[in-house]
């Protein structure tokens, strides 16, 4: 019974997966423009208001990429979880910690990528997108990048989540595929 229930919601909740995922990255634009505008106090209730809704994407995520690797899936989801908290961390801190999010995020988006490309539900494109976006971000980390370099790396990073966010929100997920590959299909 517990199986049939699961089936069901599972398509509606890789759509809101990609609706929490739309509603954190406006939450985070919102808040770099207030921030930009000298509304610095505004923009960081904002971040904070983003980063609850990462930490509910992250554990949407988990529950989505069970099926294809329990371990990896609870492993992206603490250092997600991690970056979270140095991110709440450099808001509320008057002097935060010198490590950056980033060296959190960036692991997270790799396996992400790994848990999409090994995943039967997803197109492996986004995967691979993913993947290039946890990269780009540990490059970004080098010190002294020439701004073209940490723009383009930046905006690889932003499309392909969107990316992934977009699909969720307009296809969501091959629910047999996942079903299959979490071994409640029925037999």
């Amino acid at each position: 019974m517990t199986e049939l229930r699961v089936f069901k919601l599972l398509h509606p909740r890789a759509r809101l997966t990609g609706v929490v995922y739309l509603l954190y990255f406006l939450t985070a634009i919102l808040a770099q423009l207030l921030t930009a505008h000298k509304f610095a106090a505004y923009g960081n209730g904002t971040n904070l208001i983003a980063v609850a809704f990462y930490c509910f994407l992250t554990l949407l995520f988990y529950g989505l990429f069970r099926p294809v690797n329990r371990i990896l899936s609870f492993i992206a989801a603490l250092f997600s979880l991690a970056g979270c908290v140095l991110t709440i961390l450099d808001f509320t801190l008057p002097s935060p910690p010198s490590l950056s999010p980033l060296l959190f995020f960036a692991p997270y988006c790799l396996l992400i990528g790994y848990l999409i490309y090994r995943s039967t539900f997803l197109p492996h494109i986004l995967g691979l997108l993913m993947a290039l976006a946890g990269v780009g971000w540990l490059v970004f980390l080098l010190p002294n990048l020439p701004n073209f370099v940490s723009v383009t790396l930046e905006t690889i990073g932003i499309c392909a989540e969107a990316s992934l966010m977009l699909w969720l929100i307009a296809r969501g997920v091959n629910t047999e595929r996942w079903k299959q590959q979490s071994g409640l299909a029925e037999e």
